[in-house]
C-alpha cells in the first residue's frame, strides 16, 4: 500500500502539481493571500491520489473501503504536521535534560483529536463500504492500472484506466462460495436460501467467524444470533439446508453418519470418512489434514474446491504431504439423490463440543 501510495504521489507531481498550484501573480502580497488556499488544496489532491491508490488492496486485505479518507485526512492531517510531529521531535530532543514531559503533553493533545476525528468520520452513514473477497486476478489487473497510469507519459497511460475499471467490476462479480470449511473441521458456514451465511460448529472460533464474514462483506458480528438460524444441532452433529435445496451435515460423532449419509447432500467431518456406498459427498479428516481449510463453490456437477494446501504444491513454510499429488479440485455430487430430512426445520440447539 505504500508503494502504490508513493507511486500515485509521484505520477502526481509528474503531470504538473506546482505548476498547477502556481500564482502568475509573484507579489509578496498574492503569495500570503494564495498561501492557506493553495497548501489546502496540495493536502486535499494528495489525500485523494493516495487514498485512490491503495483502495485496491485495502479493499482486497480487509475487505473495506473507506469513502470519507479524504475528509478524516483534512480534519487531521494540519494537527498532525503543525502539533503531533513538532512536539515529539521536541520532546526527544529533551528527553536528555528532563524537559520532555510538557512536549508528550502537547503531542498527546494533537492524538486525542486524531482520535476524535476518526471516531466522528467512522459514525457517518456509509462511512465503511464492505467488499467481498475477489481472488488476486483482479488485483493483479489493477496494479497493472496503477502502474501504466503513474509510469507512462504519454496518452497510452490512460489505458491503465481502463484497466482500473476493468478489475473493480471483475472483482464486483466473483461469485461468494456457498460452503466454507475451517481447516480443523469443525467450522462450517453454508449459504442459505437467504444469500447469507449460515454457522454450523463444534468448537467456538469467534476470530475465525469474524474473517468469513469480512471476506463475505457481512456486516453481522461472530456472536450474532441470525448465524444459527436454520441450523439444527444435537450432540451428535448439525445440519443445515443450502441455497439450492441440498442439505449440509456436520457430523461429529461416528454414529451421525450413517444417518447423515442418507439425507445430507454433503458431509463434512473432523474424523475418517464414513463406510462406502454413502449416497453424500464427504469431507473427512484425511482431506482437511491434507489441504487445510477449504471454501466450496457448487457446480453443475458438485462442487469446485479452493484449498488453503493445494495439492501438489511444495513450499517452504508448508512442504506437501506424501502422496499428495493430486489436486482434488473438484467434489463430485452424490451418485443418488439424498432422501430429504423427515424434519427440514428442527428446533434449533446448541451443540456443545470440546472447546
Amino acid at each position: 500500500m505504500s508503494f502504490a501510495a508513493t507511486l500515485g504521489l509521484v505520477a502526481l507531481v509528474q503531470i504538473g502539481l506546482p505548476n498547477l498550484l502556481a500564482s502568475p501573480d509573484h507579489s509578496a502580497t498574492a503569495r500570503v493571500a494564495l498561501w492557506g488556499g493553495r497548501e489546502l488544496t496540495m493536502l486535499m489532491l494528495a489525500s485523494l491520489v493516495a487514498g485512490l491508490a491503495t483502495t485496491p488492496y485495502a479493499a482486497f486485505h480487509f475487505h473495506r473501503v473507506t469513502p470519507y479518507g479524504l475528509l478524516a485526512n483534512l480534519a487531521a492531517m494540519p494537527v498532525v504536521s503543525a502539533i503531533v510531529m513538532p512536539a515529539g521531535m521536541l520532546g526527544l530532543l529533551a528527553m536528555p535534560f528532563g524537559f520532555d514531559g510538557v512536549f508528550w503533553a502537547i503531542m498527546g493533545f494533537g492524538i486525542d483529536w486524531m482520535i476524535l476525528v476518526t471516531q466522528w468520520v467512522a459514525a457517518l452513514p456509509g462511512a465503511v463500504g464492505r467488499m467481498a473477497a475477489f481472488g488476486i486476478g483482479p488485483l493483479i489487473v489493477a496494479s497493472a492500472g496503477l502502474v501504466l497510469l503513474g509510469l507512462l507519459r504519454t496518452p497510452l497511460r490512460w489505458s491503465g484506466a481502463v484497466l482500473l475499471v476493468a478489475a473493480s467490476v471483475w472483482a464486483l462479480l466473483v461469485p461468494r462460495p456457498d460452503v466454507l470449511v475451517s481447516a480443523d473441521g469443525r467450522n462450517v458456514a453454508v449459504r442459505g436460501g437467504d444469500g447469507r451465511l449460515h454457522l454450523m460448529h463444534s468448537a467456538k472460533d469467534a476470530f475465525l467467524v469474524k474473517e468469513w464474514l469480512a471476506a463475505d462483506a457481512d456486516a453481522r458480528t461472530a456472536t450474532d444470533a441470525s448465524l444459527g438460524e436454520g441450523v439444527s444441532c444435537d450432540p451428535s452433529g448439525c445440519v443445515t439446508q443450502s441455497s439450492n435445496g441440498g442439505f449440509v451435515a456436520l457430523a461429529v460423532r461416528p454414529e451421525a453418519l450413517a444417518d447423515d449419509c442418507e439425507r445430507a447432500a454433503l458431509i463434512v467431518t473432523a474424523r475418517p470418512p464414513p463406510p462406502r456406498g454413502c449416497a453424500a459427498s464427504v469431507i473427512d479428516a484425511e482431506r482437511l489434514r491434507r489441504h487445510g481449510a477449504l471454501v466450496l463453490r457448487r457446480t453443475r456437477d458438485g462442487y469446485a474446491i479452493d484449498a488453503v494446501k493445494p495439492g501438489g504444491i511444495d513450499r517452504p513454510w508448508s512442504p506437501a504431504v506424501p502422496g499428495d499429488g493430486d489436486s482434488e479440485t473438484t467434489l463430485r455430487a452424490p451418485a443418488t439423490t439424498p432422501r430429504p430430512a423427515v424434519d427440514a426445520t428442527p428446533a434449533e440447539t446448541d451443540l456443545q463440543g470440546e472447546d
